[in-house]
């Protein structure tokens, strides 16, 4: 009878390798080990090792003994910055050199049926399109999980129609100009607003044709996980719908992570689960102590934006003159330039001596979670969007690339959490806004940043919670489906 004990099934999880698809598929790998599956995370060797240096990632998913991590190279020199601006350098890495490791691995390989633990179902980032056609070869269940926002996500599935209605490609003179091919959007999406992305005039631009081909694939795998719930993102999930009708919004991953962890008893309410690529400096948190409440502007421009020195000045005089105290990560690379010394004016320095307090990366999760943070300047990556959300506290929104212009035109016209700065970098501006939202609009920003807070947290509730309910639903159907491998 031994020999007929169902296995649990193998999940293989592959994300995008960078900081935020990482950190998210991270925690859903977790919450799918503690579930008692079988599972492979697959990282580049790079991000592996980042993690191993600056993290407690291998002491934490030993306690789960079905657990374990694979790496492969992506192609990439070791010094190689792996920033936004270098995002096509990282698409060709996983072409060229992934995707037929990946293929052999699932094939052939340690991961394949003539292995020992063959796997069984793929979870893939959505950008990694020939993952759906390979799984159907061998047979086996595959879902996409989209990390990026899915406001920005059907944006991507609207991509073809803009170009019919020829809203895309648009010139600079067209930024403000709405667009008209994004059904739902109650025409308040401007060309600025559309993901860095759409801002190539070359339709055949390798990125633009990864999204085209990224769109087609989606819909043909097994099902769609997307890190939101209906709470925050009801109409937009309903338009997705309409491509991709098995979803799992799963969302605020980071918050029901750690519900999750803390019903099973697996953690207590103040244990660390950083996933960074560096080291954070906790020193920050003492400094965030002994400030007064919701009084501290936390700046970061997220793990792969870069800026100018003169953006550089730009944001710190604002902020400075704004009279405001104030938290910054400064990622290392982060300034444009092999060589990113700069001098400091002297009024700049003296101010963040006084009331300011520079690090260069710190645990985002828990830095918006202080009760002394009043104000987040942020890149509007996705996963400081929900943080920021879950804690409520409102952004001054200030996109780089992909998905980031899309969320903060939604931050600020459908969530009405805070203010988008897109495409401006300029120090009366940036005072201006934020004296607007911690002095002259205070109240109104507060309150609505206190809504959005309570319904992201409804639904990660223990009992009732929709994202609880798409997350009990997902182990089914992992377990259902791969039964039939």
């Amino acid at each position: 009878m031994g020999k007929d004990k169902v296995k649990s099934p193998h999940v293989l999880l592959f994300p995008l390798p960078l900081q935020g698809p990482v950190n998210c598929m991270l925690k859903l790998a977790e919450l799918l080990a503690l579930n008692g599956l079988q599972c492979t995370f697959l990282n580049t060797d790079y991000i592996q090792n980042c993690l191993l240096k600056h993290t407690h990632v291998q002491s934490r998913f030993d306690n789960y003994p079905e657990f374990r991590f694979e790496a492969i190279p992506d192609g990439l020199p070791e010094d190689h910055p792996r920033t936004g601006d270098k995002f096509l350098d990282v698409a060709n890495g996983i072409q060229e050199v992934m995707k037929p490791i990946f293929v052999e691995m699932l094939t052939s390989g340690k991961l394949s049926s003539k292995s020992s633990s063959p796997v069984s179902f793929v979870i893939a980032d959505g950008f990694y399109s020939f993952a759906v056609d390979l799984a159907k070869e061998i047979g086996i269940p595959l879902m996409y999980f989209e990390t990026i926002s899915p406001c920005a996500l059907w944006t991507f599935f609207c991509l073809p129609r803009l170009i019919e209605l020829g809203e895309v490609p648009f010139k600079e003179e067209d930024y403000d100009r709405k667009v008209s091919g994004v059904p739902g959007t109650k025409n308040f999406l401007r060309g600025r607003d559309l993901p860095s992305f759409f801002r190539i005039s070359d339709l055949n631009h390798p990125i633009i044709q990864f999204i085209l081909k990224e769109i087609q694939e989606i819909p043909r795998s097994q099902g769609l996980l997307l890190n939101t719930s209906e709470n925050i993102d009801g109409p937009i999930i309903s338009q997705i719908s309409t491509l991709c009708p098995n979803i799992y919004n799963i969302g605020p991953l980071h918050s029901l992570h750690k519900s999750i962890l803390l019903s099973a008893q697996k953690a207590s309410s103040h244990t660390s689960s950083s996933n960074s690529l560096w080291e954070d400096d906790k020193s920050c948190m003492t400094w965030l102590d002994a400030q007064p409440q919701k009084s501290v502007i936390y700046v970061s421009i997220g793990s792969i934006a870069v800026m100018t020195v003169d953006q550089l000045m730009e944001l710190w005089h604002g902020i400075v003159n704004s009279g405001k105290r104030f938290l910054w990560a400064l990622r290392p690379g982060s300034i444009a330039g092999k060589d990113s010394k700069y001098a400091i004016p002297a009024e700049l320095s003296d101010a963040t001596k006084e009331r300011g307090c520079i690090v260069s990366w710190v645990f985002q999760e828990e830095v918006l979670a202080h009760p002394a943070i009043g104000l987040f300047l942020t890149h509007s990556g996705w996963n400081s969007t929900l943080e920021s959300l879950v804690e409520g506290v409102p952004m001054i929104c200030w996109p780089y690339i992909v998905d980031q212009q899309v969320i903060s035109r939604f931050v600020q016209e459908v969530w009405k959490v805070g203010i988008d700065m897109k495409d401006n970098c300029d120090r009366i501006l940036i005072e201006k806004t934020v004296r607007e939202i911690m002095e002259d609009r205070k109240d109104e920003f507060e309150k609505s940043s206190s809504v959005m807070a309570k319904l992201a947290g409804q639904s990660v509730a223990d009992q009732g919670g929709s994202s609880h309910h798409n997350f009990n639903r997902l182990l089914k159907d992992i377990r259902a489906m791969s039964v039939n491998t």
